[in-house]
């Protein structure tokens, strides 16, 4: 069996969070996907007995999971110990891409804002499959292909100009139309994927650079260039940035697409699908019209 490869540094990635979290860190995307992810608590129509909430980078997701009053008891696995929070959850620390719960342990499970920097996305889905109950409910929020573009595309027109070449600078993201595919291979039943695009927008390219930072949201691929980033180059991809994605007020924009997945472990009390052939009635007749008629 083949091993995922290994995309992101993942010690890097949880001592530059801890150094954000330490610096008093950006969170202001996260609160928004949390606020988001209570809309989406208020549409369920029944309530849980044991949660886990599993890599999110603050304790956010779980104060929404305990105001909601629908879970008994929450757990939350936290990436480093200074995002744990103080609420009434249970806490422990681990990689996001291990799931510390046993099979068949978890009425729901989610995740807000974590697995874009997961080497083996399908690998975690079958860990969280495996970790929930029948008719138990998967949910997450991860970044999209769309995010950050602007900031992509000015860094590879500036290294190209200024370097002659590129190397990877802003993390792979997932793609809308792969999410359900995982879903459903990961055994998932009823899958639903939607997209929020929110834009930021910054006096300056470099603002939202040290937001980056103080999100502890910096390359943290292994490819990536160890090598300082030249001067002349970061100006560059600056100046473009400018150029091409400012408002008429000068204020520049930067994308950040927001992919929600959903899905439930198969249960015999849940909708399936007809078979082929075992309608009762014929779409012709109830459209009023006769078949072979536009």
């Amino acid at each position: 069996m083949n091993e995922a490869p290994c995309l992101f540094d993942q010690s890097l990635l949880r001592t530059r969070l801890r150094r954000a979290v330490n610096k008093g860190a950006a969170d202001f995307l996260l609160h928004r996907v949390a606020d988001d992810l209570e809309i989406r608590l208020q549409a369920l129509a029944r309530s849980f007995d044991t949660v886990a909430d599993i890599g999110t980078p603050g304790p956010h997701a779980a104060e929404k999971l305990r105001a909601s009053q629908r879970f008994t008891h929450i757990f939350r696995q936290a990436p480093i110990i200074e995002t744990v929070g103080q609420g009434d959850w249970v806490s422990l620390v681990g990689a996001t891409d291990l799931v510390s719960f046993a099979p068949q342990s978890l009425d729901a499970a989610l995740s807000l804002l974590a697995l874009h920097t997961v080497d083996d996305l399908p690998g975690f889905l079958a860990q969280i499959k495996r970790a929930l109950k029948a008719d138990g409910l998967f949910m997450a929020c991860l970044l999209g292909g769309q995010t950050l573009h602007e900031l992509r595309d000015s860094f590879a027109k500036a290294e190209i100009e200024c370097e002659g070449g590129l190397s990877p600078r802003v993390s792979p993201f997932a793609e809308l139309r792969d999410l359900g595919q995982l879903l459903q291979r990961a055994g998932f039943a009823l899958p639903v994927i939607d997209t929020e695009t929110i834009t930021v927008r910054y006096a300056t390219p470099l603002a939202l650079l040290n937001d980056l930072r103080n999100m502890g949201a910096t390359n943290a691929l292994i490819e990536r260039r160890k090598s300082p980033l030249r001067r002349k180059t970061l100006f560059r991809a600056l100046e473009l940035y400018a150029e091409n994605y400012s408002d008429s007020d000068g204020r520049i924009r930067a994308t950040f697409e927001c992919l929600w997945v959903s899905g439930w472990t198969p249960h015999s009390s849940q909708q399936k699908p007809l078979q082929p052939g075992s309608a009762k009635a014929r779409l012709a007749d109830a459209l009023k019209t006769s078949e072979g008629t536009l």
